[in-house]
């Protein structure tokens, strides 16, 4: 149906599109001070505004859930299709607020030991 309207129009349809794409996401992928908004996430990669967008990332990237860090991504390949920078990764990593453990913790064993008197 887009096809058989005037250039103009599709355009701004286009442009609204994107803008509510922008506005709807709170994904966001950090690199270095740089802040651009992720449009779409899947398993495997997101999709960027290619505009305000670097043309190639690559490298190691952190992607924000608002205020709160969950990937650490390794972009290993990138490119322009329709109007969006495409990320493939070759890795995300979860963000964890604890560090991991590096012994084996017994799933009924005591939180704490109380002092003898």
């Amino acid at each position: 149906m887009l096809e058989f309207l005037p250039k103009e129009i599709s355009e701004g349809l286009e442009a609204a599109r994107k803008k509510d794409q922008r506005r709807r996401s709170r994904l966001r992928v950090q690199v270095g001070d740089a802040v651009f908004p992720i449009l779409r996430f899947w398993h495997d990669g997101f999709a960027l505004e290619a505009d305000v967008s670097p043309r190639l990332l690559r490298g190691l990237v952190d992607v924000y859930d608002g205020s709160r860090h969950i990937f650490q991504c390794l972009i290993v390949a990138s490119g322009v299709e329709d109007g969006e920078l495409v990320c493939d990764f070759k890795r995300a990593t979860a963000v964890r607020e604890k560090a991991a453990l590096d012994f084996w913790r017994e799933e009924h064993a005591p939180i704490g030991y109380l002092p003898s008197s």
